[in-house]
């Protein structure tokens, strides 16, 4: 199993599109991606922390409806 690594915001928006996610559109404090009626904040920071990306994955699984492991997440670029 591999570890969780900080993630490039351009990663993540990508990573979130091949997850089904759409945009990332302006809102008015931060950007935020689409997927059916839910809604994804993604702050402006160039670079997301260990905590704060496991901190969004976690409502991205609920949105999704399952888990994603560090594995799973590494192999969606």
């Amino acid at each position: 199993m591999s570890q969780w690594r900080p993630c490039k915001r351009r990663i993540f928006i990508k990573r979130m599109q091949k997850l089904g996610f759409e945009g990332p559109y302006s809102g008015t404090r931060h950007q935020f991606m689409i997927m059916g009626s839910h809604r994804l904040s993604v702050p402006s920071n160039q670079e997301y922390s260990v905590p704060q990306l496991r901190m969004m994955l976690r409502e991205v699984e609920s949105i999704i409806n399952r888990t994603l492991g560090s594995d799973e997440w590494n192999h969606l670029a």
